[in-house]
């Protein structure tokens, strides 16, 4: 198996909205690492095995081992390359607009087409745990063919006793943002069963993760449409458009549905609704207020 990343990758302090510009970088560095240190450590080669009475190594996980490039996409001197370890990475250097860089990120796709079996894009705080997660989309697709997209459900996690896990891309409060781009009611659920157990994925009106991952033809298939590299901002600005905009507009999207969640998920590193956006109220388990942190 053959798997490329590509990973918009910017950091500018100006006390902005989002964590690449808050003005401590280590929170960003951090993340960013531990994006790609779970890529190699569940899909990568250098898996072992410890045999302490020969003192030796043996190699594992030979049958779900890839070979795996990350590559971080960048603009002038706004990020945090030499903080990372070089031996995870290369790096794309761009002049885009920082906003834009996702659109970098879909070039670096383009031009691996031929060469891979998965073309992944991510944010750089995404989270991917799950050593059967490529299994799993590759299920899905022979379920539902290939005109059909699964994003996973991104989660943050918390010690607070009233929620440890929390599933953060809910329904839109503007359900118009996504509708002039895809038709949720047409094939809105799908079933089947793996490992003895009923899943489902349904439409969703809002199929932002943060990501997409693609097989060969559907990439093929993405970088061939007239919007393909368009840059356009229109599902709730650029950032968000460059994860989810062309994909939503090029297949039919799918999340797991609620009861099943986790079949398919990926962690949110960088928190930014447990404890800042979510706070619960004193007395009410399930209830909640939104707040918008100062910093």
């Amino acid at each position: 198996m053959r798997i490329l990343v590509a990973i918009p990758h910017f950091y500018k302090p100006n006390g902005g909205f989002y964590g690449s510009q808050r003005a401590d970088p280590q929170p960003r560095i951090d993340a960013l690492v531990q994006c790609m240190a779970a890529l190699h450590q569940n899909f990568g080669p250098r898996q072992g095995l410890l045999d302490p009475p020969r003192r030796c190594l043996y190699e594992t996980n030979q049958a779900n081992s890839a070979q795996l490039d990350i590559v971080l996409c960048t603009t002038g001197g706004d990020h945090l390359i030499p903080a990372l370890p070089g031996n995870l990475f290369r790096q794309n250097e761009t002049a885009a607009q920082p906003m834009l860089l996702g659109y970098e990120a879909h070039a670096v796709l383009r031009d691996g087409v031929g060469r891979y079996d998965w073309y992944c894009y991510m944010e750089d705080d995404i989270l991917v745990a799950d050593p059967m997660f490529f299994d799993k989309l590759g299920w899905f697709l022979s379920l539902a063919g290939e005109r059909a997209v699964l994003q996973p459900n991104r989660y943050e996690v918390s010690t607070d006793d009233r929620i440890h896990k929390l599933y953060i891309d809910a329904n839109l409060a503007k359900p118009e943002l996504s509708q002039p781009y895809q038709d949720i009611t047409q094939r809105p659920k799908i079933e089947g069963k793996v490992f003895n157990r009923r899943v489902a994925f349904q439409r969703v009106n809002n199929p932002h993760a943060g990501c997409f991952f693609l097989n060969q033809a559907q990439m093929r298939k993405f970088a061939a449409q007239d919007y393909f590299l368009d840059r356009s901002d229109a599902f709730a600005g650029a950032l968000e458009s460059a994860a989810t905009l062309g994909i939503m507009r090029c297949f039919e999207t799918y999340k797991p549905s609620r009861e099943n969640a986790d079949f398919l998920e990926i962690g949110h590193i960088h928190r930014r609704y447990v404890g800042r956006y979510v706070v619960f109220e004193e007395g009410a388990p399930w209830r909640f207020k939104v707040v918008r942190p100062t910093d």
